[in-house]
């Protein structure tokens, strides 16, 4: 029985799928075509234990369950997606099989026949960009795949500090837990929000009543609650240490560009919470490798000896760290510290983090700019209880393919926590590196 087709047909590269293993039900009312060069290509990608290759099984587990009960025949009018329901696609998956070969080419040429063969129009989504671009100079519409973009503009992204309006902070009371405040209009104020006025005040919410936030007043950590023998420079390190230093506040997301003190405020303050209060047993710290993919195994050593060379920021902050606060002692004082703190500090490969549960640790993500939104969910998903994570990262400097600012697992992790009352998130502005590194981030 044929089946009303759609005015698209949307055909899919193999980049979308293996980013993204359920785009083939993101296409609502329109058809979805695989061109044979397509399925080549997965099975070519499925060996292994990669994201890319868990992925590429599991479109073939979606096609598999699609599939079941239909003949060859049936596959004439397409599989339907879905039943059309609300939250269902409707649309139906056609599979092209003129073509033979794998590449962009033979995805092209399938795009191709689509055009001259069908009534609807073709349009080849695809995260390669050069495929895209190869796709429209042989008149083929061409699109990136969206359905996974968190927001449609970064600078949407909330920053986690804000001020005060003066008229507002003037009609502030005393409250038990600092200071009652009413909620300007048209402004959304959220649990851990950190909020400034202009005399100085700085405070976070910590609840809400009556269109009014009660704000608890946080510690000065620029003169007299250094952390670790870290200060704040700024407000928003300040801000940043409160949160990291909060043990009601399960997760922490710190955003900023190199040498704003994200790795050196969050290894110092997972060091005073492990060492000095006991709160946690250690500090583990892990990174996406994305030079050389998943896997670690080019390089000698235990997984903490091979893992060692990319997580390079933290050891540097590490050194810093380990220096005595006396000048007592000299090499062998700094040596026993440096021993102390790296017993302490567990480096820790991605590769192997599925079914572990970390007990009461101090969990930090760095680089966590380079991780998709499906990484993240299986990272912060390990911490059992007593344990706090930490992600860090700059969206501006992405190195993963395929990753965008709007699609970063970072900033799919902050736009979804941001309302969960225990977690927290600063964005850090200034640069506290050197007058060099600050002069030159602005002039080069």
């Amino acid at each position: 029985m044929n089946q009303p087709l759609a005015e698209r047909i949307y055909v899919l590269d193999t980049s979308v799928l293996v980013h993204d293993p359920t785009a083939l039900f993101h296409f609502e009312e329109h058809d979805v075509c695989l061109p044979s060069a397509v399925l080549e290509e997965l099975d070519a990608a499925k060996e292994g234990l990669s994201e890319v290759a868990r992925n590429a099984r599991q479109v073939s587990r979606f096609l598999d369950d699609l599939l079941a009960g239909h003949t060859p025949g049936s596959l004439q009018d397409g599989v339907a997606l879905g039943s059309g329901a609300p939250g269902e696609p409707s649309g139906r998956l056609f599979f092209e099989t003129e073509g033979h070969g794998r590449g962009d080419s033979a995805i092209l040429a399938a795009a191709g026949r689509l055009r001259e063969g069908r009534a609807q129009t073709p349009v080849l989504v695809s995260k390669d960009i050069n495929l895209r671009i190869r796709a429209q100079v042989a008149g083929i519409a061409a699109e990136d795949y969206e359905s996974d973009r968190v927001i449609d503009d970064v600078d949407l992204l909330p920053t986690g500090v804000e001020a005060i309006p003066a008229d507002v902070w003037q009609r502030a009371r005393a409250h038990e837990r600092g200071y009652r405040v009413p909620v300007p209009e048209d402004t959304v104020w959220r649990v851990n929000q950190c909020l400034y006025a202009e005399d100085g005040f700085e405070g976070v919410v910590r609840s809400f009543e009556d269109r009014h936030a009660v704000l608890a007043p946080v510690a000065d950590f620029r003169e007299r609650n250094a952390v670790w023998g870290v200060r704040a420079r700024n407000r928003e390190q300040n801000f940043a240490l409160h949160l990291l230093m909060d043990p009601e506040i399960d997760l922490v997301s710190l955003l900023g560009a190199a040498g704003t003190g994200k790795t050196l405020l969050t290894l110092a303050a997972g060091l005073a919470q492990t060492m000095d209060q006991g709160r946690y047993r250690e500090v583990i710290a892990t990174r996406a490798t994305v030079a050389i993919g998943e896997e670690i195994g080019y390089l000698p050593g235990t997984e903490e000896e091979k893992m060692t060379p990319w997580m390079g920021a933290l050891m540097d902050n590490l050194e810093v760290l380990s220096a005595p606060d006396s000048g007592l002692g000299g090499d062998w004082a700094r040596a026993a510290t440096a021993d102390l703190l790296h017993s302490r500090v567990r480096i820790r490969s991605m590769s192997f983090m599925r079914g572990r549960t970390f007990l009461e640790k101090f969990v930090i993500l760095d680089e966590a700019q380079n991780l998709t939104a499906k990484q993240m969910k299986t990272l912060i998903t390990r911490a059992g209880p007593g344990t706090k994570v930490i992600c860090l990262g700059n969206i501006g400097q992405i190195d993963t393919p395929y990753l965008t600012e709007s699609t970063s697992g970072l900033t799919y992790v902050v736009d979804r926590l941001k309302d969960w009352p225990h977690s927290g998130h600063v964005t850090l502005r200034r640069g506290e590196r050197s007058r060099l590194a600050d002069y030159a981030s602005d002039v080069l």
